[in-house]
């Protein structure tokens, strides 16, 4: 198991998250579900430039409301993520302030879709108490991988049981919100 700290100033990042950009609290599921269809259409993308053979007919994205478990779960079966790209474009986003994120944004115009994931993924810390992320790669022989935060900017990375390639993204809705 892998444990660390998220490398970004939290200090600086998450309150413009939280203040310009997500004023609504109910703007992070709009937010995840464009991940997940993201993660759906880079497949298809790869299919047509014949990087990708597997049949591609039964692309789905679910959101699951667990009223016991006090969770919401976004689920997709796209593209996924090895260990390393979670550990690249989701612990790894280290910048000084908003203007800084878009420059970076601009130059990394080939990586839009990891950095539009970060982005998009940390809107879920506005209504969690804890988020997962349980993965796995459509790449072969490809480890699936579950990444957790309980306390912001702590995480933990191990690798997990999924068969099937895609992205579960787990959130452990906070007290303060559960009868909102």
């Amino acid at each position: 198991m892998k444990t660390g700290n998220i490398n970004v100033q939290t200090e600086n990042i998450f309150p413009i998250i939280k203040k310009f950009l997500y004023s609504d609290h109910e703007i992070f599921l709009r937010e995840l579900v464009s991940n997940a269809v993201d993660a759906t259409q880079k497949l298809k993308t790869l299919k047509t430039v014949g990087e990708l053979k597997t049949d591609l007919s039964k692309l789905r994205v679910e959101v699951i409301l667990d009223k016991k478990a006090e969770t919401i779960t976004i689920r997709d079966n796209g593209i996924g993520m090895t260990e390393s790209e979670l550990d690249k474009y989701i612990n790894q986003i280290a910048f000084s302030g908003a203007e800084e994120f878009v420059i970076n944004i601009k130059m990394q115009m080939q990586k839009f879709y990891y950095w539009s994931f970060w982005f998009r993924f940390y809107s879920s810390f506005m209504v969690s108490k804890e988020v997962e992320i349980i993965t796995k790669s459509q790449k072969p022989n490809s480890k699936a991988v579950r990444w957790f935060v309980m306390v912001l900017p702590s995480f933990n990375m191990e690798t997990t049981n999924k068969k099937t390639k895609g992205t579960d993204v787990i959130l452990h809705i906070a007290e303060t919100l559960r009868n909102s």
